[in-house]
């Protein structure tokens, strides 16, 4: 075995779609956690669901199907309505495996907690995905590494609140998985200890560090180790391609922007134009354009979309100059990189590296 592991890099843009924040494909499961923890402090349950769109009786509803822009917006609304300090964590902390259905029978199922860490890794797309996660093992460490939202990283406490309700879900879906007695070694943040929300050390059982380079929950790798007394050789495979059902049902309610985006994201920097786009699906450019009417999205704005995101994550992630994350994005120069990020985010490239 090596002394570093990728697990799930074998998931690719054709078996996860990429989906667009206003699609609603999505259960209610994370809404509803938040939903419940704010009523139980004794929020109004109007405000919790303000520009939510979204009924009240239908936050539990099995057939209710959310996007992440709505899920967002309430996430907006807690920060707006509470400053309870643990109050992201504890939501994150509510949500349990049986939350996720068979995503989260299958990781149950994994016969091995490795296959367990790689299996939440692939198929995190199934889970209403507030952050882009992922998973190394290296020099008998492992670590999950969360990076919020585009639109997370716009508003730093939003920023802050999406990242302390991940690091819950995870902390909490890893006692699930590996026994309540799990605790990480450390969790680091990349933002600086402030007023506000924060982590509880106490609950979560380690050291808090602040100021890093990366969002990461770190454990020892003993844990993957250990027997997995819930795995089952058998099921496994069935509830897997369960899974892979559920990818390819998600992709056909995204659509044709689902993928455009694949497409799009191949070679951001010299994107194909409309026109390659419809070759390459094998459908004429008028066709195209009407299937893109149909869902209320652009070519335009589906390109915009994806560039917000890559760039936002630049600024949060690394020291790159505006010159090289233009010349990344495709832009001729950084005074049009800077024009089009104050245009997607009503803010500087500088004003994100300050934050």
């Amino acid at each position: 075995m090596s002394d570093s592991r990728q697990l799930g890099k074998t998931i690719d843009a054709k078996e996860a779609p990429v989906v667009g924040p206003g699609e609603r494909v999505y259960e209610s499961t994370k809404l509803a956690a938040l939903f419940d923890e704010l009523v139980k402090r004794g929020h109004p349950a109007n405000e919790i669901l303000r520009n939510v769109s979204l009924l009240e009786e239908d936050v539990h509803s099995p057939k209710t199907r959310i996007s992440l822009a709505q899920l967002m917006t309430a996430c907006e609304n807690a920060v707006r309505l509470s400053s309870e300090p643990h109050l992201p964590y504890r939501i994150g902390a509510s949500i349990h495996i049986s939350t996720y259905g068979m995503y989260g029978f299958a990781i149950l199922c994994c016969p091995d907690f490795r296959d367990a860490m790689a299996f939440a890794w692939r198929y995190h797309s199934l889970a209403a995905p507030l952050a882009t996660i992922e998973f190394r093992e290296e020099k008998g460490f492992g670590s999950w590494t969360i990076e919020p939202n585009t639109r997370a990283s716009i508003n730093p406490r939003v920023y802050r609140f999406i990242t302390e309700m991940q690091i819950g879900i995870h902390i909490s879906l890893m006692r699930d998985i590996m026994g309540a007695a799990f605790t990480p070694d450390h969790v680091s943040l990349t933002y600086s200890e402030g007023d506000g929300f924060g982590l509880p050390a106490d609950l979560i059982g380690c050291p808090v560090h602040f100021g890093g380079g990366l969002n990461r929950i770190v454990f020892r790798s003993d844990w993957l180790d250990q027997a997995a007394h819930l795995g089952n050789k058998t099921t496994y495979p069935m509830v897997v391609a369960l899974c892979d059902n559920l990818l390819d049902e998600l992709k056909l309610r995204v659509g044709i922007a689902g993928e455009i985006r694949a497409f799009l994201l191949r070679d951001i920097a010299n994107p194909p134009t409309l026109a390659a786009v419809a070759k390459l699906l094998d459908i004429s450019d008028r066709s195209l354009r009407r299937q893109l009417r149909q869902q209320d999205i652009s070519f335009r704005g589906l390109l915009d979309e994806l560039r917000a995101h890559i760039a936002l994550k630049y600024l949060r992630t690394t020291k790159l100059a505006n010159e090289d994350i233009a010349l990344a994005l495709g832009f001729s120069d950084a005074a049009n990189f800077r024009r089009a990020f104050r245009r997607w985010t009503k803010k500087s490239p500088s004003e994100i590296r300050t934050e």
